[in-house]
């Protein structure tokens, strides 16, 4: 044989003896070295991506979603997802859900448009959805056609007031919260606010929430303050950047795509954000305070409300104006230290309006959320429970603000002091807080 066949005798020969130690050697190596395939994929796992905003788009639609809750009160369904819906372009849609992790089939969404919307085009919008057989739903999605492909770039929204084991009556977080809706604007009304806010916490209030579209800089440095200790939660509400907002609540006055900034909208989102959360839930304006007048706070006063009332859900206080065109004259409250705060010192004001009987006078309103469905500005549209007008020798609104009938006179108004049964304690309170803003000097 010749030297180049046995060179190619001996090199097979060397492949074949190579061939075998390797397949020995893979035989013997433990199983952590091994080549492992990749794990078998699902061919859906979710959510792809959450929504962390207040507002989101619903993709191929005219429609916004603002947030998600478990709500079981109508009969068969289960989630309410809050929205803002073009009234004229109201369609079929779907829900879905992120089951731990895993799509769910898709469900029949129903749409229910809240009868208020003053003749603007968009209108708060609920669509509830029913959760599948087995699905431990975290998350929830809306889809205009079934196919689940379409939803990778939908952001999903988080299911909240999810409570654990079926517990409907676990111990609340708060007794008090109020709902303030909207900041937008240069609104600076700094010293007011302040004045505001401490005079609830003296009332026993335990948290207020802000929907904040803008506002004006002083206040926004007060604003944070409140929201670093936890006593205020702010809530960011871009609604201008989706919408052209009216600064009115009539359509035929002031045009626009929405009332008041969504104000209906937010009135509604913080009834269902408090509701697995705060045993009452206060709806007025920045400028207002509802006040009791026969009790030192809001916990007496509703003891004896509840107690006499047992089966009411919704308290209606009469609005009194306090116009600021009429001042205390002794000037005991008006204070050097607030002279550079800008605001209405609403200490100073006393005079009280009262209601024209010949007119619409409008409520704001104390309600156990649980009991809610709807609301409006002045009126709850649906709950479960009883109506109640509380009488006005027991609880009013404080509201101090430009007169709306400004041909009254001084004599034709009432004197009322009861903001200055707080002011030993309120005053310190506020002077405290305007410091810590950088408001007041140290």
């Amino acid at each position: 044989m010749d030297k180049p066949k046995c060179v190619r005798w001996a090199f097979f020969f060397l492949l074949i003896f190579m061939f075998f130690f390797i397949l020995w050697i893979t035989e013997r190596t433990p199983g952590t070295y091994r080549m492992i395939p990749p794990p078998h994929q699902a061919p859906y796992t979710c959510p792809f991506q959450i929504s962390e905003r207040s507002i989101t788009p619903l993709n191929n639609t005219k429609h916004l979603l603002v947030s998600a809750y478990m709500d079981q009160r109508v009969n068969g369904l289960d989630v309410r997802i809050i929205g803002i819906f073009k009234r004229d372009s109201i369609q079929k849609l779907h829900c879905v859900f992120c089951c731990a992790g895993k799509l769910s089939s898709t469900t029949p969404g129903t749409i229910l448009q809240h009868s208020d919307n003053f003749g603007f085009p968009y209108v708060t919008t609920d669509v509830m959805c029913q959760i599948p057989q087995n699905c431990n739903a975290t998350h929830v999605n809306l889809l205009t056609q079934p196919g689940k492909d379409r939803l990778v770039d939908q952001p999903w929204l988080p299911v909240r007031n999810k409570r654990s084991n079926g517990k409907e009556k676990e111990k609340l977080q708060f007794n008090f919260t109020v709902c303030i809706s909207n900041l937008f604007g240069d609104y600076n009304n700094v010293l007011q606010f302040a004045q505001t806010l401490e005079m609830y916490r003296l009332l026993g209030v335990d948290r207020v929430v802000i929907y904040n579209t803008t506002c004006g800089p002083d206040l926004d440095r007060l604003l944070q303050i409140y929201s670093e200790e936890g006593f205020v939660e702010m809530v960011p509400w871009p609604i201008d950047q989706h919408l052209n907002p009216s600064p009115g609540w009539l359509f035929s006055q002031s045009g626009g795509d929405v009332h008041y900034f969504g104000q209906l909208t937010t009135l509604n989102e913080c009834i269902y954000r408090s509701m697995d959360r705060s045993r009452y839930v206060l709806l007025n304006d920045i400028d207002e305070i509802i006040m009791p007048y026969k009790h030192n706070n809001l916990t007496s006063l509703m003891d004896v409300l509840q107690q006499q009332h047992p089966n009411t859900g919704v308290y209606l206080i009469q609005n009194n104006l306090f116009p600021t065109k009429h001042f205390e004259p002794s000037g005991r409250f008006h204070l050097p230290q607030w002279n550079g705060v800008p605001g209405v010192n609403i200490l100073e004001h006393i005079y009280r309006e009262d209601p024209d009987s010949q007119s619409y006078h409008p409520h704001k309103m104390i309600v156990q959320p649980r009991l809610v469905e709807w609301t409006s500005v002045h009126e709850v549209l649906k709950s479960s429970g009883q109506q109640l007008k509380v009488p006005m020798d027991v609880c009013r609104v404080i509201h101090v603000r430009v007169s709306l009938r400004g041909s009254l006179t001084l004599k034709q108004l009432n004197e009322d002091k009861r903001l200055w049964d707080f002011q030993e304690k309120l005053i310190p309170s506020v002077d405290k807080a305007l410091r810590r803003a950088g408001l007041l000097p140290s």
